[in-house]
């Protein structure tokens, strides 16, 4: 298909008078007819088909000027026609001997016309028309076919409007139609597995009808067109779209003028090399892109982008070694062919093997119609047989469709009128079209040489990225880490919780509720838990058991955490109620009751939970991000992907869950706040609750914020909600229990034993004025004898007290020394039963007095004593030295108060940090 498109500013000047001569043509052909059959007299003689060696006219259109259009095409044309004929006449196979008449159209539809119309009115009486080049002036002859009872045949219209058989029915065509490659392209993308490709088409109607065809034939082989480009001038935007939507195969339907600029935008977009495949049309002229370039792009640069690329052309010439019709091989036709042309001195055709197959065709067909009438004339019954042109031209219509031989340029035969050919597929490889192979449209076969086509990488380039999912899942190390310093964590709990059982009869861990201490590790523990699932995605479970896992982790870390902190608040707020509500000092608040409170928050956390079960269940989410280049350099993408677990109201139900968590975190500050005047050490942790709020809160709010900027990263995210899980988990734990294992460490806590009443210093003497029961903060008690602080009496001293002692008291004194030592023993008791009811003994004791229970709780709250006028009583300390058993009874007789700084009684296997206050008459003065 080397030609050219009629110059449009011709078409315009002449398209009035050509739509005039159409309409004469096709309105009037019957008047026409008879007017020129009257005029030659040629209609009148149907009996050319019974004498032998007759000669028969052959109508032949195309354009011969040289100024004309495609002028080129018919001057190498002739040598060939005139060889065909001599061939016809040489084989002496055949009763008549074909004249061709050559009418020159100009390429021009006026004149086109013009010459069809002299041909017939004024020519020979033509049987056939033989010829049609510029698709024109072919389309508007052919269309008028039917009405003159001739048929056409075309060696070089390839145009594809002439296809259409309802428009077109007497044209027939030796050479392949531009639509004949979609066959053959199709086919050769099935055989490298290409099934997604992107055309880019010249805005022009050849090119784009051809397009439409590709694109029903794509179709019907389920190859994908992701993009389909056209353009009138640049096709640099069309290219750069073609990339955008990742078209690898793309198949270009321009002429070479658009070529070098279409291959010049390939190159500035780097779109060639093992990554691409054009193909594109195979009918350009030799060295186009040096011819052809008005591009800014170096011929080096087009070459560059040119290098690989496939081009689909029909096949000239058979290159089967396969003597045809003609006695001869195409290569022994194609050197006659040459010898014949430089004789007259024109420039080859590439059509030339059409045309010579062509008039063989007419031959044969002829031939045949021939034998058809003779016959029916022996067969006539009335010997008066008449055949009219309408009989004729259908005749000659059904034996072309027969029409099947070899010929120089293959298998000539038709189908629909269409020539059922040869296609060729050549590459373009360093420099020069190589020939790779070709298509067999009558036997629907792809016949590829080996190892000719050269791509430019090590495979065939991809029809698409092949894109790579890729899981962003938890670096292996990093879960490893991090499940090591988890597992360090729980290992730390089940100490904490193995002291906390072991030591759970001491005075200082039953008063710190021992059942209470065990849901706080039970719940650091669980959060401990979750780090475990948190880590795990998609590279370790099935998406079932992702979903499952969603659920699951949130269930334990929720829970967890109410376990832990409710638990302590639960502690906090016995404190509380004990020592500031006034309505709560008749009742005893047993561990089961902080069991209820604890229960009733996690029933508040089960029924959030089910509700979000059911409601809107957490699912499997996959969250895909853009390509990424591969990192091995390989032809494909790398599309990251990421799980999450989520539903549809996910901010509604998170909302809901850190609403109640910041409430009972509030609560909780709340607790510690009010009692942290409560300074019983082993009964209050407001201190360290307000510290472990502070720290878990701050560290809460800076993972979640984190956490919700880094969910694109999953390594960062993880290691930010390990390290929150772990650093609340761990610092609540060490706060709680730290200071309680640092206290036994120390021998702070006594095992129980035998009744031990051990004097380790004597204390006070205070003088007695009135009975005062008072008693130093338990702090101050402690700093009272510590080493640093403390005032030792001197032995002198000691000596002086005792021998005051036994010569001033009287027996009345002993007496009412009797009744004080009553009254504190009484006071021991309900200071016993305070006791127990902090450590929800299960002993049963009698309810604190209501007339009691202000001393006692001066005697909990620890506050500095005074005497009733304000003064401060006078004391001094005594017996430096460990005392006996000997002196403790010599101290129980005097009338002096001995204040004892440990004293263990075990008597009921408590231990009891009290303080005995004595008294001394009036009258003493010291």
């Amino acid at each position: 298909i080397a030609f050219t498109y009629q110059a449009r500013t011709s078409a315009c000047d002449m398209i009035f008078l050509s739509g005039c001569l159409l309409l004469s043509v096709l309105g009037f052909h019957p008047t026409l007819a008879k007017v020129c059959n009257d005029y030659t007299r040629h209609g009148l003689d149907n009996n050319w088909y019974t004498r032998d060696g007759e000669k028969l006219p052959i109508m032949v259109l195309m354009p011969m000027n040289e100024s004309a259009l495609m002028s080129s095409i018919s001057q190498g044309i002739e040598p060939a026609v005139q060889l065909a004929i001599q061939h016809i006449r040489e084989s002496r196979q055949y009763s008549f001997s074909l004249i061709t008449k050559i009418y020159d159209t100009e390429c021009d539809n006026a004149k086109g016309l013009r010459a069809f119309f002299d041909a017939i009115c004024y020519g020979p009486k033509h049987l056939m028309i033989f010829g049609g080049v510029c698709p024109s002036v072919t389309s508007i002859i052919a269309e008028s076919l039917e009405g003159w009872n001739l048929v056409q045949l075309s060696f070089a219209a390839t145009t594809p409007v002439l296809a259409d058989r309802k428009k077109y029915p007497n044209f027939f065509r030796t050479v392949p139609s531009d639509n004949a490659v979609n066959p053959a392209v199709v086919k050769f993308l099935n055989y490298y597995n290409w099934s997604r490709v992107g055309t880019l088409t010249q805005d022009v109607q050849r090119f784009s009808e051809v397009r439409n065809d590709l694109t029903n034939e794509l179709e019907k082989a389920d190859i994908q067109i992701a993009d389909t480009e056209s353009f009138s001038n640049d096709p640099c935007v069309n290219v750069k779209k073609l990339k955008d939507n990742d078209v690898r195969i793309i198949i270009g339907q321009f002429d070479e003028n658009l070529a070098a600029k279409v291959f010049c935008c390939a190159y500035n977009l780097n779109m060639y090399g093992s990554k691409y495949q054009w193909i594109i049309p195979g009918w350009y002229q030799g060295n186009w892109w040096e011819q052809a370039n008005s591009t800014n792009c170096t011929t080096k640069k087009l070459l560059t982008a040119m290098e690989g690329y496939i081009s689909v052309d029909f096949e000239p010439l058979s290159a089967k070694q396969i003597k045809g019709i003609s006695g001869r091989t195409p290569q022994e036709y194609e050197r006659e062919y040459k010898r014949e042309r430089e004789q007259k001195g024109v420039e080859a055709s590439k059509f030339h093997g059409f045309a010579y197959d062509g008039i063989w065709v007419i031959a044969k067909t002829l031939t045949r119609v021939m034998e058809l009438l003779r016959h029916k004339e022996r067969h006539d019954m009335y010997h008066n047989f008449t055949v009219d042109d309408r009989e004729v031209g259908k005749m000659v219509l059904d034996v072309m469709n027969e029409t099947n031989f070899f010929g120089v340029t293959g298998q000539v035969m038709f189908r629909n009128g269409e020539r059922m050919g040869t296609i060729k597929f050549t590459q373009f490889q360093e420099g020069q079209e190589v020939k790779v192979g070709e298509y067999n449209a009558i036997a629907d076969v792809l016949d590829l040489i080996n190892n000719t086509i050269r791509f430019q990488g090590v495979e065939p380039p991809k029809d698409r990225t092949f894109v790579r999912l890729q899981r962003r899942q938890i670096n292996v190390p990093l879960y490893s880490i991090l499940s090591t310093i988890t597992i360090l964590g729980m290992l730390m709990a089940g100490t904490f919780l193995f002291f906390n059982i072991k030591n759970r009869n001491h005075r200082l861990i039953k008063m710190s509720s021992p059942y209470m201490n065990n849901l706080i590790i039970l719940g650091g523990m669980l959060s401990y838990a979750s780090i475990f699932l948190f880590g795990l995605d998609g590279s370790f479970v099935s998406d079932k058991e992702f979903e499952t896992l969603c659920t699951v982790r949130t269930w334990i870390l929720i829970v967890g955490y109410t376990t832990a902190f409710g638990a302590m608040f639960a502690k906090t707020w016995r404190v509380h109620a004990i020592f500031k509500n006034v309505k709560m000092k008749k009742k005893i608040i047993k561990d089961q009751k902080l069991f209820i409170i604890v229960g009733g928050m996690l029933l508040i956390d089960l029924c959030i939970l089910i509700c979000w079960q059911i409601v809107d269940p957490l699912k499997r989410t996959v969250e895909e991000y853009s390509l990424e280049a591969d990192p091995q350099g390989r032809d494909i993408a790398i599309r990251p992907f990421l799980e999450h677990c989520e539903n549809t109201h996910m901010t509604i139900w998170l909302g809901i869950v850190y609403a109640y968590k910041g409430l009972l975190m509030l609560f909780g500050c709340f607790l510690a706040w009010e009692t942290r005047n409560v300074s019983i050490p082993a009964l209050n942790d407001s201190k360290y609750i307000g510290m472990s709020v502070y720290n878990v809160g701050i560290m809460c709010i800076i993972g979640a914020a984190v956490s919700f900027l880094t969910r694109d990263q999953p390594n960062v995210q993880f290691c930010i909600v390990a390290l929150v899980i772990i650093f609340c988990s761990t610092i609540t734990l060490c706060l709680v229990f730290v200071p309680k294992v640092s206290t036994a460490m120390y021998g702070l806590i006594q095992p129980y034993g035998e009744r031990i009443v051990e004097v380790k210093q004597c204390l006070l003497c205070i003088p007695w004025s009135s009975l005062e029961i008072n008693t130093l903060k338990f702090e101050r008690l402690q700093r009272f004898h510590s080493p640093s602080k403390q005032i030792r009496p001197t032995q002198n001293q000691c000596q002086d007290l005792n021998s005051m002692s036994l010569s001033s008291f009287t027996q009345n004194q002993k007496k009412e020394d009797s009744k004080t030592s009553t009254s504190v023993t009484s006071l021991d008791k309900e200071l016993e039963e305070v006791t127990m009811q902090l450590q929800d003994t299960p002993e049963k004791t009698p309810y604190i007095k209501q007339n009691h229970y202000q001393d006692v709780n001066n005697i909990l709250s620890i506050r500095n004593f005074t005497d009733g006028k304000g003064k401060k009583s006078g004391y001094q300390t005594s017996c430096s030295s460990p005392v006996d058993h000997t002196q403790l009874s010599v101290c129980d007789s005097f009338q002096y108060v001995t204040l004892f700084s440990s004293v263990t009684v075990t008597q009921r296997k408590r231990t009891i940090y009290w303080s005995v206050i004595h008294y001394s008459p009036p009258n003493m003065s010291s």
